[in-house]
C-alpha cells in the first residue's frame, strides 16, 4: 500500500491548527496584559472578537496560501512570512471593527500587543514545528525503503535529481542498473545490488517498499513496472525529467491517455472561482466610479477634444484572443494616425510606444494617465471576462505581429487592469524585454495573496499619481 502525498490545505493542517492556538493564546495574553487576569471569553465582544479571529485566520490562509514551502525557508523566509500572515489577520480584525462601527470598544493597546505576541508566538513555533517534522522525515524509521532501476548511461545524474530532495518520505537503500553488471560498486555512497538478471530475486527477498525506473524504452519499462506490481511493490514511473518541462505539471487523462501536463502555472478550480469571484466584485465597484467620473470628465474631454467620450481599441488577450477594450479618450482623434510620425520619439527598446509629453494627449488627458482615470472603463471588460482585475498588459494587434516566440509568454494568461509592470515603476522601464521578464514572473509564480498585493500597491501607485505616462 502506498501513502499518496497530501494536497490542498489537509497537507499543512497542522500548522493551521497550531497557528490557531498561537492566535488565541497572544489574544488571550494580551488581554491579560491591559484588562486584568480574565479570560476575554467572559467578555462579550472579546469572545465575539476571538471568534472572528479564527475566521479571518483561515481565510488568510485560504487566499494567500501562507504554508507554500514553508519546509524549505529558512529562518529570515520563515520570519518574514509570519509578519506578513500576522499583519494581515491584524489589517482584517481592524477592518471588522471599522466595518461594524466597534473600534471604540476594543483596547488599542492590547490590540498592538496581540500583534506582536502573535508573530513572536507563531515564528517559535513555525521552527519547533519544522524541525519536529523534518526529522521525521529522515528518520529511517518512518521512511519507505526505495530502489532505482536505471542504465550505465543515466545513473549518476539520476542520484544527483534524489539527493536535491532534503525531505523525502523515502530512503535510497541500492541501485540497479540494467545494461551493465556493476553489482558490488557504490555510486555516490548508494550500493549497486543487483543486474538485470537477479533484480526479481534481490526484491523477492529484500526489503523493498518501491522501485523508481528511470528508462528511455516506455515499453520494457511498462513491462518492468507491471512484473514488479505482481510482487506488490509500488511502482514511480519516470515520464519526463523536470528539466524539460515547466515545474508545474500535473498527471491527468486526455481521452483515452494518461498525460503528463505542463504549464507555466497550473491553478486549481477553487483558485479560479476566486479570482473570477474578485474580479466581479471589483468590477461591479469600478464601474460605479467609472459612472462617477463620466459626470465629472465628459464634459471637459468634449470641450477640450469634440469627438466621442469613450476610446475603443482590438486588443490581444489571452493566447492571441481578440478583444475590444474600452478606455476614457485622452487623445486627439488623429493619434493612431501622428504615432507613426512619433515612433522616432519612442524612448521603449521593444514592442512598445511610450513617450514623455506625448502631444496626441490633451491637458485633461495627461490629468486622467496620471492618475489612471482614463482605465476606469475597462471595468466593463472585467466583467464581460475578456479582462482580470490583475494580469498583464495587453498589446495592440501591431505590436503582437511583431512578437518572437518567448514574447507570446505574457499572453498565457487573461490580461489585466493592473499587474507585476504596472506597480514595477513602469515610467523607469524602457525596455521591452524587462516587461516580458515582469510578465513572465508573474504568470510563473501566480497565486491569489500575488493579486492581493499588487492592487494595494496599484492603490498606493494611483493615489500618489506614481508610474503613469
Amino acid at each position: 500500500m502506498y501513502k499518496r502525498e497530501k494536497r490542498s490545505w489537509m497537507k499543512h493542517l497542522d500548522f493551521t491548527v497550531v497557528d490557531i492556538i498561537c492566535l488565541q493564546l497572544a489574544f488571550i495574553i494580551s488581554y491579560f496584559i491591559r484588562l486584568g487576569l480574565e479570560l476575554p471569553y467572559s467578555n462579550e465582544p472579546y469572545e465575539r472578537l476571538a471568534v472572528v479571529l479564527v475566521l479571518i485566520d483561515i481565510c488568510v490562509v485560504f487566499f494567500m496560501e501562507s504554508y507554500k514551502g514553508i519546509l524549505r525557508r529558512n529562518h529570515t523566509q520563515e520570519l518574514r512570512s509570519v509578519v506578513i500572515n500576522c499583519t494581515t489577520v491584524f489589517l482584517g480584525m481592524l477592518l471588522y471593527m471599522y466595518a461594524t462601527k466597534q473600534s471604540e470598544v476594543y483596547s488599542r493597546q492590547m490590540l498592538f500587543v496581540y500583534w506582536g505576541l502573535s508573530v513572536a508566538f507563531e515564528y517559535v513555533v513555525h521552527c519547533g514545528l519544522k524541525r519536529l517534522i523534518r526529522r521525521r522525515l529522515r528518520s529511517a524509521k518512518n521512511q519507505s525503503v526505495m530502489i532505482i532501476v536505471t542504465t550505465d548511461e543515466l545513473v549518476e545524474q539520476c542520484i544527483r535529481d534524489f539527493e536535491d530532495n532534503r525531505y523525502r518520505e523515502y530512503v535510497i537503500r541500492g541501485i540497479v542498473i540494467v545494461d551493465k553488471d556493476r553489482q558490488g560498486d557504490v555510486i555516490r555512497k548508494i550500493p549497486v545490488v543487483a543486474n538485470a538478471d537477479n533484480f526479481f530475486d534481490y526484491v523477492r527477498t529484500n526489503v523493498v517498499d518501491e522501485v523508481f525506473i528511470n528508462g528511455n524504452s516506455i515499453s520494457s519499462s511498462e513491462a518492468l513496472a507491471e512484473d514488479l506490481l505482481e510482487m506488490g511493490v509500488t511502482v514511480h514511473f519516470k515520464l519526463v525529467h523536470e528539466s524539460k518541462m515547466m515545474p508545474n505539471k500535473v498527471i491527468e487523462e486526455c481521452g483515452k491517455y494518461m498525460v503528463l501536463t505542463s504549464s507555466m502555472c497550473i491553478a486549481s478550480p477553487r483558485q479560479l472561482f476566486i479570482k473570477r469571484c474578485m474580479d466581479i466584485l471589483g468590477s461591479l465597484v469600478g464601474l460605479v466610479f467609472m459612472g462617477i467620473a463620466y459626470v465629472v470628465f465628459a464634459p471637459l474631454v468634449r470641450f477640450q477634444s469634440p469627438g466621442p467620450i469613450f476610446f475603443s481599441q482590438i486588443r490581444m488577450g489571452k493566447n492571441g484572443r481578440k478583444f475590444k477594450i474600452y478606455k476614457f479618450r485622452s487623445m486627439d482623434m488623429d493619434a493612431e494616425q501622428r504615432k507613426q510620425e512619433l515612433l522616432s520619439e519612442n524612448e521603449m527598446d521593444g514592442l512598445m510606444f511610450k513617450m514623455e509629453d506625448d502631444p496626441r494627449i490633451f491637458p485633461i488627458g495627461k490629468f486622467m494617465r496620471k492618475y489612471s482615470i482614463d482605465e476606469l472603463p475597462q471595468f466593463w471588460n472585467i466583467l464581460k471576462g475578456d479582462m482580470s482585475l490583475v494580469g498583464t498588459r495587453p498589446p495592440t494587434v501591431d505590436e503582437f505581429e511583431q512578437y518572437k516566440a518567448h514574447h507570446r509568454a505574457r499572453l498565457g494568461i487573461k490580461p489585466g487592469l493592473t499587474g507585476m509592470w504596472q506597480v514595477s515603476g513602469r515610467s523607469e522601464i524602457h525596455d521591452f524585454e524587462e516587461v516580458v521578464k515582469l510578465d513572465t514572473q508573474y504568470i510563473s509564480n501566480w497565486n491569489l495573496g500575488l493579486d492581493m498585493k499588487i492592487l494595494f500597491k496599484t492603490i498606493q501607485v494611483v493615489l500618489l499619481g506614481r508610474g503613469a505616462e
